[in-house]
């Protein structure tokens, strides 16, 4: 008689087993207690990172002008009319006052005002009550650029009239309460359907995206070209390291200036060589000229010369950066991989396509992600050499426009709310897919 032992195996959909936590009670603890310390850092670093985020996103819900900033206040002056310095006679004291706001109304407005020792006050303004030398003044309501008067009839002693101090010496306090427009309670989608109907947003989406993405491949590219140069020992490769950082740590409005100096069409040394080398017949505005015809094959072509001179600047300016990482990533790649391929007899460019290159790939992505999203949000370049003008007006630069030119910080704000969905749809995808790929 045989027996036989069976012996149990788990099944294969069987979820792993839960694993324990190592951490001791001990342990446990102190990572609690350093989440409580660390609590006021991440709630203040939160505060400063969304508290801006937050603010635009309700501005761009308001019908808000670069006026509305400062709600409406009550504005007084102080006049005197008649002849204080003659004892018992007449003369009037005059409170002249008015709205800052064309748009919002004032209520429960109170002026109070000390008149000098001396002066009485015989006959009064309906809406004003005189207690000794205290003056009181109050309105229900003044409107949307009211201007009204209020006016008292006053005689001065003798003691006054012999050594008179003009009323307008003690400054009249007013006060009111008025609905602030950034924090009522209207909302209005107004401000994106308008950016969203128009036209123009469309094409500065485009020139957008345009002026991003080759200025991002562009810096990549020098990058990756300085690296590559750069990455083998030579005589003089230090300093030359140095000045390759030149473009990137120079002032932007310096290395901006430059250009626009260097690309002058009338006094441009650019311009200069081209007309000495039969180039050009005539100076030619790259930053103004928003397209120049070109024939290719019979065929007349307008290529964009003012966004094309921007991108050249943006890649310029900002390869330095990726030089450096890239040319730290190269430095790590081990040498017996090359020696390996000279052996087998691979090309350098065969052993940069399939050595350099694959391991190069995360680094570039990387690179690209940070180059495309402070690209995309790039101000200060376009506007110093173009203003926005000629063709390179992007989405920034239109929130200033929107913002301060045309004084609807509204639409400025919802513009720049398109920006960050924009935005945030690109990083989404690109950790949904490329990433992902790239690990």
């Amino acid at each position: 008689m045989t027996t036989s032992q069976s012996t149990k195996t788990p099944s294969a959909t069987a979820p792993p087993p839960k694993r324990k936590s190592k951490l001791g009670p001990m342990a446990r603890r102190e990572a609690r207690l350093a989440l409580w310390m660390l609590a006021p850092t991440f709630l203040i670093v939160m505060s400063v990172v969304l508290f801006p985020l937050l603010a635009n996103f309700w501005i761009s819900v308001k019908p808000v002008k670069l006026s509305d900033l400062r709600p409406p206040t009550p504005v007084v002056s102080e006049r005197v009319r008649g002849d204080m310095d003659v004892a018992g006679q007449e003369f009037r004291i005059q409170y002249r006052m008015r709205n800052s706001s064309r748009k919002g109304d004032i209520t429960d407005v109170v002026l109070i005002d000390t008149l000098p020792p001396g002066i009485t006050i015989i006959t009064d303004d309906p809406a004003c009550t005189v207690n000794g030398s205290d003056v009181r003044c109050t309105l229900d309501q003044l409107e949307a650029g009211e201007r009204t008067r209020l006016e008292l009839t006053a005689i001065a002693d003798e003691s006054f009239a012999a050594n008179p101090v003009s009323p307008r010496d003690s400054e009249p306090t007013v006060t009111g309460n008025a609905e602030n427009i950034l924090t009522n309670s209207e909302f209005t989608l107004d401000n994106f359907a308008r950016i969203f109907d128009s036209r123009e947003f469309w094409s500065v989406l485009w020139v957008t995206l345009a002026y991003t993405v080759f200025g991002t491949l562009g810096a990549l590219v020098l990058g990756l070209f300085a690296a590559q140069m750069l990455n083998k020992p030579f005589a003089g490769r230090s300093i030359l390291r140095g000045l390759f950082l030149f473009p990137y740590v120079a002032p932007v409005i310096a290395v901006a200036f430059t250009w626009v100096i260097l690309l002058d069409p009338f006094n441009g040394t650019f311009n200069a060589i081209l007309q000495r080398m039969n180039l050009a017949d005539e100076g030619v505005n790259f930053f103004g000229q928003r397209a120049l015809p070109i024939d290719i094959f019979g065929m007349t072509i307008e290529f964009p010369l003012a966004l094309a001179t921007v991108i050249a600047f943006e890649a310029w300016r900002y390869f330095p950066l990726s030089f450096l990482f890239i040319l730290a990533r190269m430095q790590s790649i081990s040498s017996d991989m090359y020696e390996a391929a000279e052996v087998d007899g691979a090309t350098p460019l065969q052993q940069f396509w399939h050595i350099s290159l694959p391991q190069l790939l995360g680094i570039l992505s990387t690179l690209f992600l940070l180059r495309f999203i402070w690209t995309f949000n790039k101000f200060d370049d376009i506007f110093l050499l173009t203003g926005g003008a000629a063709g390179t007006r992007t989405l920034t630069v239109d929130v200033y426009e929107q913002g301060f030119a045309l004084s609807n910080l509204g639409a400025g704000a919802a513009v720049a709310v398109a920006i960050f969905v924009l935005l945030l749809i690109f990083a989404v995808f690109y950790f949904k897919f490329v990433h992902r790929e790239d690990s």
